[in-house]
């Protein structure tokens, strides 16, 4: 799975995403810390062990950098951001109920803009699977030779 590259500081507006969201009763916001354990179980029930564990490291972060989207008191999708290297966007996931709502684009915008914010000009999404959604979307390019890059000897 290859990495691409993101230039954050041409992101395009995402306001009118936002709105979008906001309308569906959708809300976006960081996780919290005392929160780590429903976030983090999200993730491995509905994705996987190793997405929990990155969960946990974005929600012990100071800001924390897990975006989630809620809505009636459940979660919907979460991204992170800086949890496997400084500067990269991941993981992210949407459960299969909520994908076509905007909240997948939504997420993806707030981590990024997120590294934007603390200084990055560029920002790598790693291991990247659905490689058409980053390139329409935020304008992602191929890190050629990026593969495996730094998911290679993973463990069990």
């Amino acid at each position: 799975m290859i990495d691409m590259l993101v230039r954050l500081y041409d992101l395009p507006d995402s306001s009118g995403l936002y709105t979008k969201v906001a309308a569906q009763g959708i809300t976006l916001r960081r996780g919290r810390a005392f929160e780590k354990h429903t976030i983090a179980n999200f993730a491995r029930v509905n994705f996987s062990e190793k997405w929990a564990s990155e969960v946990e490291v974005a929600i012990t972060r100071q800001p924390v950098s897990c975006w989630i989207a809620t809505k009636d008191k459940e979660i919907l999708g979460f991204s992170c951001y800086e949890t496997t290297n400084r500067g990269y966007f991941g993981p992210t996931g949407v459960i299969e109920a909520a994908r076509g709502t905007g909240i997948g684009k939504a997420l993806l915008f707030k981590a990024l803009e997120s590294l934007h914010d603390i200084g990055y000009a560029y920002g790598i999404i790693g291991g990247v699977g659905p490689r058409e959604f980053y390139e329409k979307n935020c304008g992602a390019i191929e890190i050629p030779g990026s593969d495996p890059g730094v998911y290679s000897d993973i463990l069990p």
